[in-house]
């Protein structure tokens, strides 16, 4: 090709053959993706040295960008979908994801009402539905879903109580709840002090007391306050805990406060059998979230909703400009989903997650999340035979927390030394596993999720932990 003619804006022929070369790339980045430090190992503004200041004033080759991306851009990349990633929680790709991604983005439709792309709206409330019945929408990410529903929260009960009393709306919530209640918060006007953040501890496994919640609604309604959301997690990012929805949802329902369950990475758990008691009491909820891009094999993102109320929502969120009206909208014929979101453009997501249902289909999926929680108890095995090491949480998915014991039991010592530990693994680039604060220990996080990880992958993890635990013992005996 001509450097100095470029690419036209939409030209099959060239898209035949640039996308073929990309896919080439991308699929030898899979097969090579081992041989890469899962943590990137770069410096703060390495890739400033790198690339020019400004942009090209004539076209390059998409080989010279190409190389330019495996000589510079990947070396700084954190690979997520490596089989020695163990970090936070897993974002999951897959080939099914992968092409509904890709084919939103060849169709590039933005439907935000139906009009815009009539299948857009249908499929994302059918597949929804075929995931969990009823009123589901796709966000973003579960802080985009908890935005929104602590927004429509808010307005239904300033509705009731009237819209000067801002300042006395209290939200409910366990200190090992997601940072993004915090943030919506912020987002949604509520008094900082107003936000009741609810210690747990180990006597309960980190869930949230149902008895101190209601505590604490009985303490805020003396003084004249208005409790109005109360938000649950099933799988704490810090520990997996599950806290009681059935308990808490009653206690809701008595105060009148909306009910949010937060399941972003364990409710991909609960299409197997086994795994939906955790979910005993979520009909209660008012609402309820999980991130289909973290362990359910669809690309990032794509966290899907569902409300009980979605008039709720619609009256938070809604506008109706004269430049959006239509015909089948103006009649109540159909859905539009920029009602139920934050912005008004909103991608085909809805594509890559029919896609995982159907190129994958149900018992697959359920055999991909049972591998994951196998590994998970294997990995937790291994630490168990090793004195020096604890299990520190019980193992509810496949996420293990763990700690190196200091020696003599110094206390003081021990969140140093796990901190050292964790950072020695990391730096090898071999793994990549993250880092929470239990009870004020430090604790180390080990989540299975990639969906390369094999067995294999797991006891090399642990050769690399042992490895560098000894290390780090043998020189303070020194």
């Amino acid at each position: 090709m001509d450097n100095n003619v470029g690419l036209k804006p939409m030209d099959a022929e060239q898209l035949r053959d640039y996308a073929h070369q990309m896919v080439d790339f991308i699929a030898d980045y899979y097969k090579s993706i081992e041989n890469f430090p899962v943590l990137s190992q770069v410096q703060p503004g390495y890739l400033h040295k790198l690339i020019p200041d400004s942009a090209p004033n004539h076209p390059e080759s998409l080989q010279n960008v190409l190389d330019d991306v495996k000589a510079k851009i990947l070396p700084g990349v954190t690979h997520w979908q490596s089989p020695n990633y163990f970090a936070y929680y897993p974002s999951n790709s897959s080939v099914a994801g992968f092409l509904g991604e890709m084919l939103s983005a060849g169709l590039n439709i933005v439907g935000f009402s139906w009009i815009t792309s009539p299948a857009a709206t249908e499929l994302e409330m059918i597949v929804l539905d075929w995931l969990g019945q009823g009123g589901g929408v796709i966000q973003g990410t579960a802080s985009e879903a908890v935005l929104v529903v602590l927004l429509a929260a808010r307005d239904k009960a300033l509705r009731k109580v009237g819209k000067n009393a801002l300042e006395k709306l209290v939200v409910y919530a366990s200190d090992q709840t997601h940072a993004s209640l915090q943030k919506a918060c912020q987002i949604g006007g509520i008094h900082p002090e107003n936000c009741r953040v609810l210690k747990t501890d180990s006597s309960t496994n980190y869930s949230i007391s149902p008895d101190l919640v209601t505590e604490a609604i009985s303490h805020d309604v003396g003084i004249g306050l208005i409790p109005f959301f109360l938000c649950a997690s099933v799988g704490t990012t810090s520990s997996t805990a599950v806290d009681p929805l059935l308990e808490l949802g009653m206690i809701a329902k008595s105060n009148e406060m909306w009910f949010h369950v937060d399941a972003a990475y364990a409710g991909s758990a609960c299409i197997c059998p086994e795994y939906r008691q955790y979910l005993n009491g979520v009909e209660e909820a008012d609402s309820f979230n999980m991130n289909a891009h973290k362990w359910f094999l669809t690309n990032f993102d794509c966290s899907a909703l569902w409300v009980k109320d979605r008039n709720a929502l619609i009256q938070s969120l809604s506008t109706n400009p004269e430049y959006l009206k239509n015909k089948a909208s103006q009649a109540n014929l159909v859905m539009d989903y920029k009602d139920w979101q934050i912005p008004l453009g909103r991608r085909f997501r809805s594509l890559k997650l029919w896609m995982v249902l159907r190129l994958y289909g149900l018992e697959n999926l359920q055999c991909y999340i049972r591998n994951h929680i196998q590994l998970a108890k294997h990995f937790e095995a291994l630490i168990s035979q090793d004195p020096r090491f604890e299990v520190v949480t019980p193992r509810l998915f496949s996420l293990v927390c763990f700690r190196l014991l200091p020696p003599h039991n110094d206390e003081d010592h021990g969140n140093k030394l796990n901190h050292d530990l964790l950072d020695a693994v990391n730096t090898t680039g071999k793994i990549f596993i993250s880092h929470t604060v239990l009870s004020g220990k430090y604790i180390l996080r080990f989540a299975v999720g990639a969906p390369l990880t094999e067995e294999r992958h797991v006891n090399a993890a642990w050769k690399v932990l042992q490895d560098e635990a000894s290390t780090l013992l043998g020189s303070l005996v020194e």
